[in-house]
């Protein structure tokens, strides 16, 4: 038997292992296959290039998982960005259903709770309104989630009803046109950032672009790169460079956002 066999037996083992542990599930259990399946995806990695003693293998693994490791880096961060822009808009429908159902003679903590059933990370608030709690700081607790920071000026709102006796209702709804106008902001702003984000991605794939022509031209540029030292670090270099602008535009973009 060859010894690429077993190496491949082990590999594959290994990757579906890793990708059964990596599977979401619920917090703490996702944390454990999270810790439990990495040692078995650098496993699957390392032991081809290890087994059949290639070291150009190992160099090119070694640049793959960090170049894997940054971009999915960058793509949770897309994705909680994305995630808290659904928050923040949970968070104006939330007021907008508060005053509906203020307004509709309601009270305080009935319509806590009926806003709690679209919105339920919002029932521990609802909890606490229900048994005579200090619902402004349960709302606070709450803003620490990723987009819910609007929350903190509900709980304003709702702390000024609550010692003044005027409608919480009309308060609210203030709060909910200010948000709603703040969203809308924040929305142009994402509009103009886009094109820089759209040209930093075009710009970093340009090198593939540059060695699919080279291919199509006669040359092996592939051959460079992936079966000579001076290739390898060609490569690395390269890789290193577009990831770094890619999350440097990101970052700006990020920091526009976040002061809106």
């Amino acid at each position: 038997m060859s010894p690429q066999a077993p190496a491949a037996t082990v590999c594959l083992t290994a990757a579906a292992g890793a990708a059964w542990l990596l599977v979401p599930g619920r917090p703490g259990l996702a944390s454990r296959r999270r810790r439990a399946g990495t040692p078995l995806v650098v496993l699957a990695l390392v032991l081809p290039a290890v087994v059949l003693g290639d070291r150009s293998l190992l160099v090119l693994l070694a640049i793959a998982a960090a170049t894997g490791a940054v971009g999915l880096r960058l793509w949770r961060r897309r994705s909680n960005g994305a995630r808290a822009v659904g928050v923040r808009m949970r968070v104006v429908e939330l007021c907008e259903a508060l005053q509906v159902e203020l307004g509709a003679g309601q009270a305080p903590a009935d319509a806590l709770a009926l806003a709690a059933g679209d919105w339920p990370e919002i029932e521990p608030a609802a909890r606490t309104a229900r048994s005579g709690g200090d619902v402004p700081a349960a709302l606070r607790r709450l803003s620490t989630t990723p987009g819910a920071g609007d929350l903190r000026v509900v709980a304003a709102a709702w702390q000024v009803a609550h010692r003044t006796g005027h409608g919480l209702a009309d308060a609210v709804g203030r709060v909910a046109t200010e948000l709603r106008e703040a969203e809308r902001t924040r929305r142009v702003v994402a509009g103009e950032l886009a094109s820089a984000r759209a040209t930093a991605r075009l710009v970093a794939c340009l090198p593939v672009a540059a060695l699919l022509l080279g291919t199509g031209a006669g040359s092996d540029p592939w051959s460079f790169l992936f079966g000579r030292p001076l290739g390898w670090a060609c490569l690395a270099g390269g890789l290193a460079f577009g990831l770094a602008g890619l999350t440097w535009i990101e970052a700006l973009a990020t920091g526009v956002e976040r002061d809106r």
